[in-house]
């Protein structure tokens, strides 16, 4: 009988109500893969607990505005769930979760695991693109927990910007997107989630990455969009343009109608239904233009089955299966 293999879907994690916001802050801000706040390490959390209450009123109205709290943990839970389901055609697979800033953290997903006797981990990302800022620090800090028991190996699904059932789910939102206009032109905007120029400059492969989706997404759809940048914060050079810059630009260029497509992200979370949903819809139509968003894929079907296709890679090319 094949072993059973655990799988981690490495997430960020959000505050899952009002009180937990500023503790959440705190933890975003303490890691110095997205940001040295100082060049000492050991004021690293002094300062963004600084930071964090200074910001927290205004984070905590953003999610009061979206529910009270994250739905990120219980959208990933769902598609864990879902994962799972598919995997068990090609054997007895557990899926659990790994949220870097929030729980649950990586320590309670290789507790169970080790509980159960599992001994081999297929760690996937569910971020798309790789950047150092998201899942290189998610798997930094599992590879940390996975030393620390010296019980388990492990697999890791680090980027995967051209998987095939997830390029086909973006291109099938943005057809349904530009359904709702009728026979009304449509601008199609790409926002992504930025990341200070710096990062990019030191090789990170974000952007490339990001921009490889949009190339297979385009191919398909035969329509061209814009690429631009939200979730902005810090005094430092970011990827431009931002997301309201784009819309400011597009109203300028008379452009009425606008489809965007939350390209970084594939689950619904404070980005998607506050930042787009609420922000940008508002500025948009102050600008006299009509926006509305693609789906976020969450646990679209087929979006699913293409993490199983990652998850199936990495098993065969480890010797699993």
């Amino acid at each position: 009988m094949a072993e059973t293999i655990g799988v981690v879907l490495l997430n960020l994690g959000g505050p899952e109500t009002l009180a937990d916001v500023e503790p959440f802050l705190i933890n975003l801000f303490s890691d110095r893969k997205i940001i040295r706040l100082s060049p000492f390490p050991f004021l690293q959390k002094f300062i963004a607990s600084r930071i964090a209450a200074k910001r927290a009123p205004k984070s905590r109205e953003a999610y009061r505005l979206i529910g009270g709290g994250s739905p990120l943990a219980r959208i990933t839970g769902e598609q864990a769930q879902a994962l799972e389901k598919v995997l068990v055609s090609e054997g007895d697979f557990r899926v659990r979760m790994a949220m870097r800033y929030w729980r649950p953290g990586a320590e309670i997903a290789l507790a169970e695991f080790a509980k159960a006797g599992v001994r081999r981990i297929v760690a996937l990302t569910l971020y798309p693109h790789y950047s150092r800022a998201t899942t290189g620090s998610s798997l930094e800090e599992l590879r940390q927990a996975v030393a620390v028991s010296g019980q388990f190996e492990l697999a890791e699904i680090r980027e995967w910007p051209e998987q095939a059932e997830y390029v086909e789910c973006l291109a099938e939102s943005i057809r349904e997107g530009m359904a709702g206009f009728g026979e009304e032109p449509v601008q199609l905007v790409y926002s992504a989630h930025s990341l200070p120029v710096s990062f990019i400059r030191e090789g990170d492969p974000y952007l490339e990455q990001i921009r490889r989706t949009i190339a297979a997404v385009e191919k398909i759809i035969g329509l061209k969009g814009r690429l631009c940048f939200q979730s902005r914060s810090g005094p430092v050079e970011w990827l431009s343009p931002s997301t309201p810059e784009m819309l400011e630009r597009l109203a300028v260029k008379g452009c009425r109608n606008i489809l965007i497509m939350p390209i970084s992200f594939v689950s619904d979370h404070v980005e998607t239904l506050y930042e787009i949903d609420i922000q940008y819809w508002e500025l948009a139509t102050s600008l006299g233009m009509r926006l509305e968003r693609t789906a976020s894929l969450n646990t679209r079907p087929a979006f699913i089955r293409g993490l199983g296709a990652l998850v199936y890679a990495a098993c065969r090319q480890k010797g699993w299966r």
